[in-house]
This record gives C-alpha cells, sequence and structure tokens, in this order.
C-alpha cells in the first residue's frame, strides 16, 4: 500500500496532540483545566434545540438534503446579513450553507489553487487556511501578524512575484489566535491589493458576534468592492454555540459561491434537513442570547487578564473574539511553556506556534470554560510560582 505523498506535508491537527496529552494524564486521575479549545461550553439556547426535535419527527427530513441548502435557510442567511450589517444578498445566488465554515474553507482551496499555485496565509492562523491550500497542490504563502501592527499583515512587505503568483489571500477578523479586530478601512486596503494583483479574497469571520465593551466588528462585505471579489465564511458555531450541529455558510461573490458548490456537489450531501430548520429558527428569532454569552465572556476576559498579567504572562485585552493571547516569559519556547503549565499546574492552553512560527513566544487561552473551572484554574495560577 502507498499512501498519497501530499499526506507527508500535513503536519498533526493541532488540537489532536493537544486532546491525547490531556487524556493522558486524566487518564492517570490528574484533574486537568482545560483553556485549550474554542469550544463554548454554554449551551444551545433551549428554543433551538426545541425546534430540532420537532423537526427531527419530520420524514421529509429523513432523506438526503441538497447540497445548496433549503431555500428557506438562504433566505434567512440573507436576511440576518442585512439586519446584523446592512449587506444585501441574493439567496439565491450569494449564498450556501455549509456543513460547518471548516468544511467550506478546506474546500474552497480546490477552487483556485492548481499544483505550484500560491495562497496568502496569515501567521500566526487557523490550520485549515494552509493545509486546504497543500492539500490542492499549493503552496502556502505566510504573512505574518506582529504585535507591533496589531495583529494586521502589512500587503506592501510581500514580494511583487509572490503576489502575482497568488490566487488567494485568507484573512480573518476577529482573529483567531489572536483576538485582534480590522476596521473597514483594513478591509478595503486588502481589496485594493487584491485588484492589483488579480486575488481573490476569502474572509473568515466566525467571531463578529462575541464581542465586547460595546464593540461591533464589521463584515468584510460592507467594505467597497468586496464583493466583486471575495466571500465570507461565517458560521452558527460562536454565534449560537452550536459548534457540534455543524452548520456554517458562505456568502458573497456569486462566481466563488458557485465553485464552491461544484465543488460540494460532487464530495457530500448537504446539511441534515432538521439542522437547517433549526439554524432558520436561530437566525430569524430573538437575538438576545448572543447578548447574553457575550456578559458572561466578557466577566472571564477580565478576570483571567488580570491575574495573567499579574503572573508575568502579559496580554492585550481582547475587543472581540473568545481568546486572551499571552507572551510567554523569557527564556521559553511556547510549547515549553504549555508543557510546564500542563505538569504543574494542570492547565492545558495551546501553544502559540501551533499555529504558525510567528506564533512563537505567544500561548493561548480560551474563555470556553465553565464559571466554576476559571474560578480554580485562577487559584492554580495565582499558586503557581514558577513564572
Amino acid at each position: 500500500m502507498q499512501l498519497a505523498k501530499r499526506l507527508n506535508r500535513l503536519p498533526p491537527y493541532l488540537f489532536v496532540g493537544i486532546n491525547q496529552k490531556i487524556a493522558e494524564k486524566q487518564a492517570k486521575g490528574e484533574d486537568i483545566i482545560s483553556f485549550a479549545i474554542g469550544d463554548p461550553d454554554l449551551p444551545t439556547p433551549s428554543r433551538i434545540i426545541e425546534y430540532l426535535c420537532q423537526a427531527a419527527h419530520d420524514p421529509a427530513n429523513h432523506r438526503y438534503p441538497e447540497t445548496t441548502g433549503l431555500a428557506e435557510l438562504r433566505q434567512a442567511i440573507a436576511g440576518w446579513y442585512e439586519r446584523r450589517f446592512g449587506v444585501i444578498l441574493n439567496p439565491d445566488k450569494e449564498v450556501l450553507p455549509l456543513i460547518g465554515s471548516k468544511e467550506g474553507i478546506g474546500h474552497m482551496a480546490l477552487c483556485f489553487i492548481e499544483p505550484g499555485d500560491i495562497a496568502l496565509v496569515p501567521d500566526p492562523g487557523y490550520p485549515p487556511f494552509s493545509m486546504g491550500t497543500i492539500l490542492a497542490g499549493g503552496e502556502p504563502y505566510f504573512m505574518p501578524l506582529k504585535e507591533e501592527n496589531d495583529f494586521l499583515p502589512d500587503f506592501e512587505a510581500i514580494p511583487r512575484e509572490v503576489a502575482d503568483k497568488a490566487r488567494l489571500m485568507w484573512l480573518n477578523y476577529p482573529n483567531n489566535p489572536t483576538g485582534a479586530t480590522a476596521d473597514l478601512g483594513f478591509f478595503e486596503k486588502a481589496i485594493h491589493f487584491a485588484r492589483q494583483h488579480d486575488l481573490a479574497i476569502c474572509h473568515d469571520a466566525p467571531y463578529t458576534e462575541v464581542a465586547f465593551d460595546g464593540y461591533k466588528p464589521p463584515s468584510f462585505l460592507q467594505a467597497s468592492g468586496a464583493r466583486e471579489i471575495g466571500v465570507e465564511f461565517h458560521s452558527l458555531s460562536k454565534t449560537y454555540h452550536m459548534t457540534g450541529w455543524r452548520i456554517g455558510m458562505v456568502v458573497g461573490n456569486a462566481e466563488m459561491i458557485h465553485a464552491l458548490f461544484q465543488v460540494k456537489s460532487n464530495l457530500d450531501s448537504g446539511i441534515p434537513q432538521a439542522i437547517q430548520q433549526a439554524a432558520v429558527e436561530a437566525l430569524r428569532s430573538s437575538q438576545g442570547c448572543i447578548a447574553e454569552h457575550n456578559v458572561i465572556l466578557q466577566r472571564r476576559r477580565d478576570k483571567l487578564i488580570k491575574v495573567l498579567n499579574e503572573i508575568g504572562l502579559k496580554a492585550r485585552i481582547p475587543k472581540a473574539a473568545f481568546y486572551i493571547w499571552a507572551k510567554v516569559p523569557r527564556g521559553y519556547s511556547s510549547v515549553d511553556f504549555t508543557e510546564k503549565l500542563l505538569d504543574e499546574a494542570g492547565i492545558a492552553v495551546t501553544p502559540g506556534v501551533g499555529y504558525g512560527k510567528e506564533g512563537e513566544g505567544y500561548i493561548r487561552f480560551s474563555l470556553t470554560v465553565s464559571d466554576d473551572r476559571l474560578e480554580q484554574g485562577i487559584k492554580r495560577l495565582l499558586n503557581w510560582k514558577a513564572v
């Protein structure tokens, strides 16, 4: 048996290794408090769950769904975008439901990347941006996100020969893992750069509804000219705490949407219709749960930031996303410090280098841990004398 050589280019997925280490310690009876993975601990709102239960009893929902998704869902997505961002979308041409946004992100490279082509990818960044590029036979060119530049890429630093060979650029704001944000002025710069080099832009925006201190993150599609060259990926996962439901969407440029539909229609059979109908309920009914969730997350953010700075882990206060991106002390790599926290304090975090070489020197804390476990974690950090 001989496996495809492309698999040799893929590193182990970041969270697989973290989960394995945590499981090993737990198997030994150790109590591990995990701040490692961004999976909301608060439940999906009950009204959405109840709607799913009702829809699951409908025999029409037991059959194969269509790749395009229910017309009602596409209309609900378009309506949500208009209410939230003032962006008007054609639900039949500019909206495509996804089996979670990660699925669409992974497949999008197949629409643009031929062997040897380049995709511009943020570093640090969400791993599927680069992994999808590699699986399509392309080469990621990593755009450094540096703290001194507010974790925004410097387009002028990209060599012209690289930009001219690139087919696709990935952006992600509010950002994972840094928690950085971007305004419409930045998106307009990105659009100008993309036009100069005949690039398509894919913006991953699952955290626009996770925001604090009154901040309201914009959509990339609000920027002038965005729909002419780009799309935006979004998800119900973080907005309504539906990570396990696997439902998201991509919206924007009709040609790019159709290209992704072509790939998906040959590779998957769509989202279960009962889940689609529950998603319609989530998008069209009261959005009060979002503010309720953010109050809890902001309280957790404030508590954890205070403690991290007290023990010497310097971190900016994020305006959005549920992550804290903290500097490790001098003399440690991000992996070394992650292992030290796990071994000596029983606390799991994510090493920054797992998101790219520019993540070295940082670790990521997720705020998706219950309040009682957060308090226990804070006590452990305060009692930990290793820093």
